[in-house]
């Protein structure tokens, strides 16, 4: 499959520099592309740079072919032929017809734009439309068809969408709807609406700690991010039971630990052995609390290290399922050890 659009390793952040996503790489071919994530994740950053509107902070951006973007908040007081982008062309054909076309008219005039228009307002629901109408004068529906109109138009390699639905009535979401089901280029969508996403062919998930492809539309999305999230809870709660057992083995050897000292010093109060062999009782309990403490320790390292990489990042990790937090510096069960 010819790729449209290609994005490699791209990052993008905020204005005030919070990281949106890193790494981010992705191909478009001749497919219907969801992008989904929470407000904020960079979903019509990604757009916009795939646009071409803005340079993402790192990467690189391909194009294979020709981009259309979706606008729908045009001017009230426009007409359909300017939101058409055929207003200086039909005008140009006209003076031909009534017999004042310069030699440039003459030139440059596309006779296959009319009929161009004809077909595409038919396409879209709005068969007859005075081309001399004003948007202000249409239902929020019609506007979306006749912005729909402009792309096929423009007949763009991929259509660029975002929140295509939002503030729409039943109309102009069906309109969209049409659109995307039999758009035969290629279509990247970022949308929050699950029936246009159940007829992609992928969804992305955006996230800050990179994107995740899912095959089919909305439903397998859903079904393999909550088996992804049931995974991760399992994990995390393994990693969990491991930590809280380092903690208690280590607390166990701990209070052994206290228990052989105290009745070090209760015996050598007593006065009933040599000095020498006090000396050496002692040294052995420092070994011995010093192995144990290093055990310790590195049996609460590797549980620590084993939660942490069971965390699930932030786009899998479900409410439901929590773990204790821990320093990333030390986990709790060495540093008691380590004071003690």
């Amino acid at each position: 499959m010819i790729a449209f659009l290609t994005l490699d390793s791209l990052s993008a952040a905020t204005p005030d520099r919070r990281t949106l996503f890193e790494n981010l790489t992705l191909s478009v071919g001749a497919e219907r592309v969801g992008l989904v994530g929470r407000n904020g994740s960079g979903k019509s950053t990604l757009l916009r740079i795939a646009a071409g509107e803005i340079e993402p902070m790192a990467g690189s951006v391909a194009r294979g072919g020709n981009m259309g973007v979706l606008v729908q908040d045009w001017a009230d007081a426009l007409a359909v032929s300017e939101v058409l982008g055929a207003t200086d062309m039909l005008a140009r054909c006209a003076r031909i017809l009534r017999g004042e076309g310069s030699e440039d008219d003459l030139a440059e005039a596309d006779w296959t734009l009319e009929p161009r228009i004809e077909a595409a307002l038919a396409e879209t629901g709005l068969a007859g439309l005075a081309l001399d109408r004003v948007m202000g004068s249409l239902s929020g529906g019609e506007r979306t068809r006749v912005a729909i109109a402009r792309l096929l138009l423009d007949a763009p390699d991929l259509l660029l969408l975002d929140e295509p639905t939002n503030n729409l009535d039943a109309d102009g979401r069906a309109a969209i709807g049409a659109l995307v089901a039999g758009w035969r280029g290629g279509v990247l969508v970022a949308s929050h609406d699950r029936k246009l996403l159940e007829a992609m062919d992928r969804i992305v998930e955006v996230t800050p700690v990179g994107v995740h492809i899912f095959g089919g539309g909305w439903s397998a999305f859903a079904e393999a991010r909550d088996a992804a999230r049931a995974r991760a809870c399992e994990e995390l709660d393994r990693a969990s039971g491991a930590m809280r057992g380092a903690e208690r083995a280590a607390q166990e050897r701990r209070e052994r630990k206290d228990r052989r000292d105290k009745a070090g010093r209760a015996f050598a109060a007593a006065g009933s052995a040599p000095k020498i062999l006090l000396g050496r009782q002692a040294e052995r309990a420092e070994n011995s609390g010093g192995r144990d403490s290093r055990l310790a320790e590195r049996l609460a390292g590797d549980a620590a290290a084993r939660l942490e990489a069971a965390r699930p990042p932030p786009a899998v990790r479900p409410g439901g399922c929590r773990a204790r937090r821990y320093s990333r510096r030390a986990p709790p069960a060495a540093r008691a050890i380590s004071s003690a």
